[in-house]
């Protein structure tokens, strides 16, 4: 109920809206207590006047909202339905059959063309029918070409463990030679696409194409069997002719018509003639036998005999299928150039022997000239050393008596000269004597301060006179040696390096080096090339040639090599061009070495090396350290092959064609080879030997393999009685028991 009529106009309801708001002002001002309570109903009336408005437009806007959702979700039903109708025609257009399943496995859709080839199976295909009934339904389907080892039964089955699969792909065979190729896809939701192709039309042009590769690969196995120089036969599960080239009737003489389709072995075989004979291999009835075979066949090769001028050689495979081939092919003339080089290898064997024997007959003279020339430089040595003492001695008292100053010249050269010819007969019996057969060293303790002491203080007037500083480190060391021959061989290193070093200094020092003590001597000479550092040890060799003999001779350093390979005592070298040079010598520490008494002589030569005769393998990068090891092996009496690598040294076996009876092999080798690795590539040609691996590396992993494999190892410097005993061991393996 309203106050004012709608239906007036503004003025009309100002005017009215003016009176009542008179009236109440007046009702206010001079109403009393029955007056104020119909004016609080009244202002009561009107506030519920407001909310019912408020209310009814609230009202009104939401039966507007839902009008509209309504009109909305009519909106959506029509445009789902045209979806579903849009859907269902796109699928319908499909030239597959197509069928969605959903989580749960049963049918949502399906096309037409669905399981149209089992025409028994349309009308059961309705949405709601569950995944398995499907599977069933088609299972018993006539149109279903059931392979012969199922059942309906076992057919869905198998069916249904395939559809656990994601993804399943493969053919199903179908009445009339037809076939359809069954797929299924997983959807987002866990749902599953079915799809159904007909692939008849492929699977026969496959069976085509197929066919006409089978006539051309028969054709081309045709063609190359005609084309092989070898005759060849193949021959079934039954042991039937199934393909053959006629190089295999004319290499066995067989007749062309009984070569047919389908022939069998065993009449073949009995075709061969008596001039067929089975020379080498199998016999007649081992090649019956190895044909008859019913299990796998081994191949088998062997050799016959046609017209007795023919070699054939027969070779026979089995195959997967229970079938085998037979290839022949002529070798006679390999036979007959097999037969020519045995008999020229006779004849170069009569003749290498006969060679060898001159040549030991060569070499035997030549030991006998050696040790007649070594006794006679000896011999000769001392009776000349005896004239050229008095000599001096007669010219020591006229240089007394001498006052003219041209005349003291003359005999100060007399003298010199006769000094050369003292010293050059002194170095050659030390070489006759280190040559020598015979020669044994008193090995003992020695003190290398008693030594190099006393040789220091006689050299220092040597280098002051050149103006030279003589530099010692002294060294409490004690090692086992030769004291005479050590102080020869450290005399004659210090007096070529004062003799060749014009200014700086010499320095003699002890490097304590694991078991044993590096006596070296330094220069500030002009070094040596590493072309010449070989060429310096050999007798009369100078590399300065404007040198006079005053200088030396160029037997110091023969000397020392000698001596230090006699006595087991490795030397090293090194130089450089312009810095200088640096000799080294490696001595046992005493009480590090094996035991040897210290005052009883030893033999530097094993007695039972002498006859041996045995030929030892020496593998040593350093050149240095394997002229050292051979001048010692070779003064034993055993032949040493020398090579720097494994490449250098199988190579040098296969030209000598030799099998060494020892092996004496460095371990590191260079570019990553060892020295094990080249016993086990020997041990596999030649069988096991007598082997030593010689490393400075004293790690105990290298020790472990080398005991491991049955092998010795020798650490550096080598112990010459260590060595000398692995000699001994392998030549009485030689000896015949």
């Amino acid at each position: 109920m309203s106050l004012i009529n709608p239906d007036d106009s503004l003025e009309r309801q100002n005017e009215k809206l003016i009176q009542i708001a008179d009236a109440l002002m007046r009702r206010v001002e001079h109403g009393g207590a029955p007056s104020g309570a119909a004016y609080e109903q009244f202002e009561r009336a009107a506030l519920l006047e407001k909310r019912v408005r408020v209310r009814t437009l609230e009202l009104e806007r939401t039966l507007d909202l839902l009008h509209e959702s309504n009109a909305q979700l009519a909106q959506a039903n029509q445009d789902t339905e045209a979806a579903r109708r849009n859907l269902a025609d796109a699928i319908e257009t499909v030239s597959e059959g197509f069928a969605l399943f959903d989580p749960g496995d049963v049918l949502v859709m399906c096309n037409s063309r669905f399981c149209r080839d089992f025409r028994d199976t349309v009308i059961d295909l309705r949405p709601g029918l569950p995944f398995r009934g499907y599977v069933e339904r088609v299972s018993r389907s006539r149109y279903l070409a059931m392979p012969a080892d199922l059942t309906p039964e076992t057919w869905s089955e198998k069916r249904m463990r395939r559809h656990k699969d994601r993804h399943v792909m493969f053919n199903v065979q179908l009445a009339n030679d037809r076939w359809l190729q069954v797929s299924e896809h997983r959807t987002a939701n866990g749902g599953t696409v079915v799809l159904q192709t007909d692939v008849t039309d492929i699977i026969r042009l496959e069976r085509q194409e197929r066919t006409k590769l089978r006539d051309k690969q028969t054709r081309m196995i045709r063609a190359t069997l005609d084309h092989l120089n070898q005759g060849v036969c193949i021959f079934d599960e039954n042991a039937r002719l199934v393909g053959w080239n006629d190089k295999i009737g004319t290499l066995l003489a067989l007749p062309a018509r009984r070569m047919h389709l389908g022939a069998s072995f065993f009449a073949l075989v009995d075709l061969f003639d008596e001039d067929i004979v089975f020379t080498r291999g199998l016999d007649r009835e081992g090649f019956r036998y190895w044909a008859r075979s019913d299990g796998p066949r081994a191949q088998i090769s062997f050799e016959i005999r046609r017209n007795g001028t023919m070699t054939l050689q027969i070779f026979g495979r089995g195959m997967p299928d229970g079938g085998f081939v037979i290839s022949v092919t002529d070798v006679t003339a390999e036979r007959e150039a097999a037969q020519k080089l045995h008999e020229l290898n006779e004849i170069l064997e009569q003749r290498v022997m006969e060679r060898t024997l001159e040549l030991e007959d060569a070499l035997s003279a030549a030991e006998r000239a050696n040790a007649s020339k070594t006794r006679f430089v000896a011999a000769a040595s001392h009776d000349l050393l005896q004239p050229l003492s008095a000599a001096k001695l007669y010219i020591a008292s006229l240089s007394d008596r001498c006052t003219s100053a041209h005349e003291s010249s003359v005999l100060a050269k007399t003298e010199s000269a006769l000094t050369s010819a003292e010293s050059l007969i002194d170095a050659l019996l030390d070489i006759s004597k280190l040559d020598g057969e015979g020669i044994s060293f008193d090995i003992r303790t020695v003190s290398l301060h008693d030594i190099l002491r006393p040789l220091v203080d006689e050299m220092e007037v040597l280098a002051a006179n050149k103006g030279l500083e003589l530099r010692y480190v002294d060294c409490n060391l004690s090692v086992e040696s030769d004291a005479s021959y050590l102080r020869r061989i450290v005399q004659n290193l210090l007096a070529n390096a004062i003799r060749y070093t014009d200014q700086g200094r010499v320095l003699v020092g002890v490097r304590r080096n694991g078991g044993s003590a590096r006596v070296e001597v330094w220069d500030t000479g002009p070094g040596i090339a590493e072309d010449d550092q070989n060429a310096i040890f050999e007798e009369f060799r100078r590399l300065d040639t404007n040198a006079s003999d005053n200088d030396g001779l160029g037997l110091g350093l023969a000397i020392v090599e000698r001596a230090c390979a006699r006595l087991g005592h490795p030397i090293g070298l090194w130089s450089q061009p312009g810095r200088g040079s640096c000799f080294m010598v490696n001595l046992p520490i005493a009480g590090q070495a094996a035991p040897s008494g210290n005052k009883t002589p030893r033999m530097v030569r094993p007695i039972s090396l002498a006859q041996a005769g045995m030929i030892t393998l020496l593998v040593e990068n350093d050149p240095q350290m394997r002229r050292a090891i051979t001048v010692l092996m070779e003064s034993w009496g055993v032949h040493v092959i020398e090579a720097e690598d494994a490449d250098s040294a199988i190579a040098l076996l296969d030209d000598l064609e030799i099998t060494p009876d020892a092996l004496l092999l460095d371990h590191q080798l260079g570019h990553g080879a060892t020295g094990i690795d080249l016993y086990q590539t020997l041990k596999a040609r030649f069988g096991p030997l007598t082997c030593a691996i010689v490393s400075a590396d004293r790690a105990p992993e290298l020790g472990q393999t080398c005991a491991a494999l049955g092998i010795t190892f020798l650490q550096k410097p080598i112990d010459r009685q260590k060595l000398s005993h692995l000699l001994e061991t392998a030549a009485a393996r030689m000896t015949p028991a």
